[in-house]
């Protein structure tokens, strides 16, 4: 089974992250040889003040 996580700030949209599950789904069957059902995608958002990028947390940009 096949896990994939994504870990991004919020602001996609539903379509968006419908399309990015069925994409990643797609490729993750073509390339691992595995059925559809056994893929799993997790999405996980955090705020901007919970997410830092070179010393910087990203609400302070």
């Amino acid at each position: 089974m096949p896990t994939v996580h994504l870990e991004m700030l919020p602001g996609r949209t539903l379509d968006q992250k419908r399309d990015f599950v069925r994409e990643v789904t797609r490729v993750t069957v073509e390339t691992l040889a595995c059925p559809p059902e056994s893929v799993d995608v997790l999405i996980t958002e955090y705020a901007k003040d919970a997410w830092a990028k070179g010393g910087v947390l990203i609400s302070d940009k």
